[in-house]
């Protein structure tokens, strides 16, 4: 598995991990909390407890080490295929970290962190180890949910990540570097909350955006992704996700953590339904035609079109209207649009405040569930002829992406709920980048019927994202 992403890194450390992935649980329903190796409440000064002490005590024991496996079958040795060799298998293991949100078993880490795995541990901080189910996973948001078969765990107490502080105590609370460290107690760095709000565009291989994050100087390192951010009152308000460096390296204060509220909503959804349920409401959004950042954030969220029969177009939106209010949240650009559709519910209805023609007119959307692509994965190959993108054909049409799966036809189906066109390049499945059209084909193949796909494209030089189901 490989888990880096350059700039903007996922960064999980793989060494060490592999012989702990086989463990059987030593405990079913014990309560984890040990304290064996901590000196006794008793012999500790109260001068010497503080405030990020005593918010380590409430959450670390809820805290998990997760161990993944992946098995890739791999070519043979070129000298071995003399002789009749044939391609085999090669396991690699990773390390994440999570913490248990219900105490039945339910267990949330980050999407990337499980990504590709054929096998998938937990262990706590005693070393008490089960195996884990993936209950449900969201690439978009960057989370995943997993069960193991336990009972009266040490839950996280969570709190409300919208009424965050900048400037107050933020503690992160993980397993960098793994077992390198000697042993499964978790690690504590602490700092302050840097930010909210933050919305990043990726600027490493492929294209990559995250949306209404936390941001933190307590120090993420490798090994951290999926563990919790803590406030000084002992609350989960974030789940650590990713790291920014300019080297590919550990951190620099430079962390990101998704929002406590938004996790929960998601792990909500998983729960109940296998899937997370995707806010749409059938407006495309303009983007600055510059490289220039200053562009995109000040350029404002403008309509540029309107999906026939949808939420948008039966609320009386129309194009060229400027978006500048969901419900209270200010939406300055269409970052802060992209942040905003995150925390709406399908099947409410949501006061948008847009410009238009000098004036203010605000319009209540219902809110509705993400439109499937309602055919088999094979359908919808038909809907599109692909071509893979070579240097010839960069130069023909002005191609600013390297590599990629350019659309040659496009139904007007895939046109008007996706927003891809003949012209355009698809470039990034999820995670996956695209060399090639069978890319395409393998990756929709792989994705479908797993949960949300989201595809970037290249459209007249800008990226864009669109989600979509494969039932």
């Amino acid at each position: 598995m490989a888990h880096d992403v350059t700039r903007l890194g996922f960064l999980i450390m793989c060494a060490a991990a592999a012989a702990a992935c086989s463990g059987s649980p030593r405990s079913s329903d014990a309560q984890v909390a040990s304290t064996a190796d901590q000196p006794s409440a008793a012999a500790i000064p109260a001068s010497r407890k503080t405030a990020i002490t005593e918010a380590v005590a409430r959450v670390a024991p809820s805290v998990v080490t997760v161990q993944t496996e992946a098995v890739q079958r791999v070519a043979a040795d070129p000298f071995d295929a003399l002789f009749g060799g044939r391609s085999g298998t090669q396991t690699s293991a990773g390390l994440g970290t999570g913490f248990v949100l219900k105490p039945d078993g339910v267990i949330v880490t980050n999407a990337h962190v499980i990504a590709g795995a054929t096998r998938i541990s937990v262990m706590f901080r005693d070393g008490t180890t089960y195996p884990a189910t993936v209950v449900g996973t969201d690439e978009t948001n960057d989370l995943a949910v997993l069960r193991v078969k336990a009972s009266k765990l040490p839950v996280a107490p969570v709190g409300d990540s919208d009424n965050l502080l900048v400037g107050e105590w933020a503690i992160a609370i993980g397993n960098p570097y793994g077992f390198m460290l000697g042993n499964a107690e978790p690690s504590v760095t602490a700092g302050v909350i840097s930010g909210v709000g933050r919305n990043l565009v990726a600027r490493g291989e492929g294209p990559s955006a995250y949306f209404d994050m936390i941001q933190t100087d307590a120090s993420i390192n490798p090994g951290n992704s999926g563990g919790p951010l803590v406030s000084a009152t002992g609350e989960v308000i974030g789940v650590n996700s990713s790291i920014y460096s300019t080297s590919g390296g550990g951190s620099i204060g430079l962390g990101f953590a998704i929002p406590i509220n938004r996790a929960r909503r998601v792990a909500d959804d998983l729960l109940a339904h296998g899937r997370v349920q995707r806010p749409w409401i059938g407006v495309r959004l303009e983007a600055p035609r510059t490289d220039n950042p200053r562009d995109a954030i000040s350029r404002g969220a403008i309509v540029a079109s309107v999906t026939p029969g949808s939420p948008a177009e039966r609320a009386g939106l129309r194009p060229r209207d400027v978006i500048t209010r969901v419900r209270t949240h200010p939406v300055r650009n269409r970052f802060d649009w992209d942040a905003a559709l995150l925390d709406l519910r399908v099947g409410e209805r949501v006061p948008l405040v847009v410009r238009r023609g000098g004036a203010e007119v605000t319009v209540d959307v219902a809110i509705a569930d993400l439109p499937e692509v309602g055919a088999p994965k094979v359908q919808v190959l038909r809907e599109m002829e692909l071509v893979t993108l070579t240097p010839a054909i960069r130069a023909e049409r002005g191609v600013r992406s390297a590599q990629g799966a350019l659309i040659y036809r496009a139904s007007e189906r895939i046109t008007a709920q996706l927003g891809m066109a003949p012209g355009d390049v698809i470039v990034m499945i999820n995670r996956t980048p695209v060399t090639s059209a069978e890319d395409v084909s393998r990756a929709l193949d792989y994705y479908a019927g797993r949960g949300l796909i989201r595809v970037f494209y290249e459209h007249e030089g800008q990226i864009y994202p669109t989600d979509f189901w494969i039932p």
